[in-house]
């Protein structure tokens, strides 16, 4: 079963499935018994944490750290749209709606991808297995410290904009006078550039990712040999423009919620974690492993820039 790419999909969605109710139970418990009086956003982290233990635990039993992978993009559509019906989904703003349909259409398409090249349980990320082989004995602590739970809380951290955002607008929408316009299409009381920058930010870098993608696809289907570097498409100029994508997704989001909650600058302090992690982690170890297994990575290297995919133009 493990070597099965629809029964490992089926595990996982269960296991999706199960965690998701389990952190909504978490968050209603909090809610209704321990922390009723608490900032959303603490029952909210408190949840999201119990949610990822659970996978976890589920990736250990299935002995695939794998498993966490999908969480990345499935969170995000949770958190924000259960939180959208947790504080009135009915009475959505426009402001709101637009966060909603751009993470919607940034999660799906992810998660799709994500199990477009799923392959089975038998099989996980390279990292994960470069991990184990160094660190054999505490290979479970990474696993959750650095695997599951720290991008958990990146996540959290980018979230936190979007969820301030969600509890804003319905509340403008309903206390306003004309409350269809001050949540609505008119956007009184906020700014309208703010709103569709963000919102045309977020679908940019979600189209970013969908293009570099479909050409990574199509490349390894054409070349099967492990050792070739794609230089076609958005990847001629630049190395990563996946990661560019998801770069500017959580920059687009912060920019929304400043249309309505402008003195909360300081919640893009997720946006920027997540550059940071991108910047600092995952873009140095790809390129260090890339260096290792692809031919002709040091010329690639010299003449692409790590995310903006234009023309490099070095000095001589």
């Amino acid at each position: 079963m493990k070597d099965s790419k629809i029964a490992g999909l089926l595990v996982i969605l269960i296991v999706y499935t199960f965690a998701i109710i389990f952190g909504i139970n978490v968050f209603l418990a909090l809610t209704n018994t321990l922390l009723p009086h608490s900032h959303i956003f603490l029952r909210i982290l408190i949840a999201d944490v119990a949610a990822t233990i659970f996978v976890f635990l589920c990736g250990v039993v299935l002995k695939n750290t794998s498993v966490y992978d999908p969480y990345w993009s499935v969170a995000p559509i949770v958190i924000l749209t259960g939180i959208a019906f947790y504080v009135g989904f009915l009475r959505l703003g426009l402001v709101a709606s637009l966060l909603l349909y751009a993470v919607w259409f940034w999660g799906i398409r992810l998660t799709i991808n994500w199990a477009y090249t799923f392959k089975n349980l038998s099989t996980q990320d390279w990292r994960y297995d470069m991990f184990k082989q160094k660190f054999p004995r505490i290979y479970q602590l990474i696993s959750f410290c650095g695997i599951n739970m720290m991008p958990t809380l990146v996540v959290y951290l980018c979230l936190l904009p979007g969820i301030m955002l969600i509890q804003e607008n319905i509340f403008r929408f309903c206390i306003e006078p004309g409350g269809s316009i001050a949540g609505g299409a008119g956007l009184m009381f906020t700014s309208r550039a703010h709103v569709y920058i963000g919102f045309a930010i977020c679908i940019i870098a979600t189209l970013i990712q969908l293009a570099s993608d479909i050409q990574m696809h199509r490349f390894r289907r054409k070349n099967t040999e492990n050792n070739l570097i794609i230089r076609h498409g958005l990847w001629k100029h630049s190395r990563h423009p996946n990661y560019l994508g998801e770069i500017l997704m959580w920059w687009g989001v912060y920019v929304m919620m400043l249309s309505l909650l402008p003195h909360m600058w300081y919640l893009g302090i997720g946006a920027l974690v997540n550059t940071l992690m991108f910047l600092f982690i995952s873009i140095p170890m790809a390129d260090k492993r890339n260096r290792t297994i692809r031919d002709g990575f040091d010329e690639y290297y010299r003449e692409t820039n790590s995310l903006m995919p234009f023309r490099k133009f070095n000095r001589k």
